[in-house]
């Protein structure tokens, strides 16, 4: 008998409205959202564009703040929670954006690059004293996702898109969170180095018990990686369940839709369900 896991972040009633002055109605990017992630496990969030899947992550990073509902991560709720508080609790919260260079400044070494989230929680990382113990933490942080330790010193051009992603992630790991959100963190990649990225977190996950919240439109990656998939359309979670159910035996025509839209590499195959579906018509 497996032990359970406990939840780590649970989402209650989000609702997230933009807009409506001057008489407009309201724009809803949220709408009524409640789940739960437990701890260990990758929860992927899919659905197209404008689904709400990114201001979804917004929220329960407290990066936005809802119009209705709670976010409770380890039990407490986020709005509640004063900015000292807030603080701490960032540090076990972290995100691997879609695009690396962008969330470097072009004009840091990567050295600072992955020690700025140290240097700003840890106040024994700061100053001259502090300084070589940190680059030796920088330098394991490099080596921990793949990359050689002695790159410290260039600078974020320097690198390939795949290396700039592994730089993201040594940051994001910095501070041993508990919950990294990955914002499409392969969908700038190419397939090969998208691959070993994912190997990359995957094997993260498994050493450090981390929690991943996986938003992608990439169906493929999502099967590969995710343990249960919410299927987002028009800010609501129109499905939600294990990986093998949503990919197999999904129970929301939407999420069928979504299913039929991903591309099939065998001819003789896509012909047989492009037929399928015309007859269905």
């Amino acid at each position: 008998m497996t032990e359970s896991r406990r939840p780590l972040l649970e989402l209650d009633g989000l609702r997230k409205e933009f807009g409506g002055r001057y008489g407009t109605a309201p724009t809803v990017a949220v709408d009524g959202v409640s789940l739960t992630v437990d701890e260990g496990e990758t929860l992927a969030l899919v659905g197209e564009s404008g689904c709400g899947k990114t201001t979804l992550t917004r929220l329960l990073l407290r990066l936005a703040e809802p119009t209705a509902g709670t976010v409770r991560f380890e039990g407490e709720d986020l709005s509640a929670l004063s900015a000292t508080a807030l603080r701490r609790v960032r540090r076990r919260m972290q995100v691997v954006l879609q695009d690396p260079y962008s969330s470097m400044n072009p004009r840091m070494r990567i050295t600072d690059v992955v020690a700025e989230p140290l240097i700003t929680h840890d106040p024994e990382a700061r100053g001259r004293s502090g300084r070589a113990a940190l680059r030796e933490r920088v330098g394991r942080l490099l080596a921990s996702v793949g990359l050689d330790p002695d790159t410290q010193d260039r600078y974020p051009h320097e690198f390939s898109g795949g290396q700039r992603q592994r730089i993201s992630i040594a940051r994001a790991i910095a501070l041993e969170p508990r919950l990294v959100v990955l914002d499409e963190p392969t969908s700038a990649l190419d397939v090969s180095v998208q691959a070993r990225i994912l190997d990359l977190l995957t094997e993260l996950q498994r050493r450090h018990g981390l929690t991943y919240v996986f938003v992608s439109h990439n169906l493929a990656v999502v099967r590969q990686v995710a343990d249960r998939v919410a299927v987002m359309r028009a800010g609501r979670v129109v499905e939600l369940g294990s990986s093998a159910q949503v990919f197999t035996a999904p129970r929301d025509p939407y999420t069928r839709r979504l299913l039929d839209a991903v591309p099939v590499p065998d001819p003789h195959r896509a012909r047989r369900r492009a037929g399928a579906a015309g007859g269905g018509a």
